[in-house]
């Protein structure tokens, strides 16, 4: 009886260790399939060239605005070229409420805004009266 339960025992050991084995072995098997064919049709991720990096604080700082996913993208200047005061500020945030992000560049003479609002809808027509308006939502 006892060498009946031994043998069973040791039947069921080499059972399982045989089952281990062949599981790790087809494993093996199917994860080296699925890497050559990922590799056959993708390209990896290191080769993808990088975006260039923005020349100029105007670029950069438009790059920063679009980051944000914004559908509407404004830049205001003064009509006289000189850069913007508090004042301009101020108009600006009081008759352009709808615009999340503003980012001043050019050595404070333009203001970069960015919104999901259409300024056209708003008060678009008035702010063309005091600043030079260009609309770069979609360039």
């Amino acid at each position: 009886m006892m060498a009946e339960m031994t043998y069973k025992l040791i039947n069921r050991c080499v059972v399982t260790g045989m089952f281990v084995l062949l599981s790790l072995a087809f494993g093996a098997c199917g994860r080296h399939h699925a890497d050559s064919t990922e590799t056959a049709t993708e390209p990896p991720i290191a080769e993808s060239s990088p975006k260039p990096t923005p020349r100029t604080q105007f670029e950069r700082d438009l790059q920063y605005v679009r980051n944000g996913q914004y559908t509407y993208v404004w830049i205001f200047a003064r009509k006289d070229g000189k850069p913007l005061d508090k004042d301009d500020g101020d108009y600006l945030r009081k008759n352009a409420p709808q615009v999340v992000d503003w980012v001043t560049t050019d050595e404070g003479k333009k203001v970069i805004g960015g919104t999901n609002f259409d300024l056209a809808q708003g008060n678009l027509e008035l702010l063309k009266k005091r600043f030079v308006v260009e609309d770069y939502s979609n360039k």
